[in-house]
């Protein structure tokens, strides 16, 4: 199982035909900011389910220190870069997703922009948990103990181009000014998807989104 995958009903085959090592699947979706990981999770898990393998979707972003921390350590304006995530944190969470009956996982509050402890459980019944997040591929310390833990490794493929446009849209939709939107594109979530891209780990799948 390697290479591009141009469909979801494809991508849906490959995951579910896919060996697991634990109790569970693990499976990462690993992309940019803006690159659809949130959306193409939400209908990967749907297409798994209504074929008979129960997932579930498990976000990194519950992992984002919170915002006083942030302060304190100058970051707040790099909110979203690797450092501003609790990394280890996550990668105790990964492995007992793998292998424990029900787990509690923290979700973010983008409204709030606060991560919420224990807001998220998974339950005994899931088959195969979809993991989505910008670092799940990452070769860092911490990060790259990831990734022999997925069975399956899929990587986004969106364009800058395309990335650009979505990450300006969605900041002039929380309300910046074009300028402000286009500076916290340029200057945050591009500068993290170029970090990532000089240093990402083998996917199994590429999906292009």
């Amino acid at each position: 199982m390697s290479g591009p995958v141009a469909s979801l009903a494809g991508l849906a085959e490959a995951v579910a035909a896919a060996p697991r090592r634990g109790r569970r699947r693990l499976v990462a979706l690993a992309g940019p900011p803006a690159s659809g990981k949130s959306t193409l999770a939400e209908a990967l898990c749907a297409r798994l389910t209504e074929a008979g393998t129960p997932a579930q979707v498990v976000p990194m972003d519950g992992f984002h220190l919170h915002n006083p921390i942030l302060v304190e350590r100058g970051l707040l304006a790099r909110k979203g870069a690797p450092e501003t995530f609790d990394a280890a944190g996550f990668l105790h969470l990964v492995r007992r997703l793998s292998e424990e009956a029900e787990v509690a996982y923290p979700l973010f509050d983008r409204s709030r922009d606060i991560a919420l402890a224990g807001a998220g459980i998974l339950a005994p019944a899931c088959d195969t948990v979809i993991v989505e997040g910008n670092y799940l591929l990452y070769d860092a310390p911490v990060w790259r103990d990831l990734r022999p833990l997925w069975d399956v490794a899929v990587s986004l493929d969106v364009p800058l181009a395309t990335l650009r446009e979505r990450l300006v849209a969605r900041w002039l939709a929380h309300g910046l000014s074009e300028p402000e939107a286009s500076a916290r594109a340029e200057g945050n979530d591009l500068a993290n998807a170029a970090l990532v891209a000089g240093a990402m780990l083998p996917a199994d799948l590429v999906f292009p989104a």
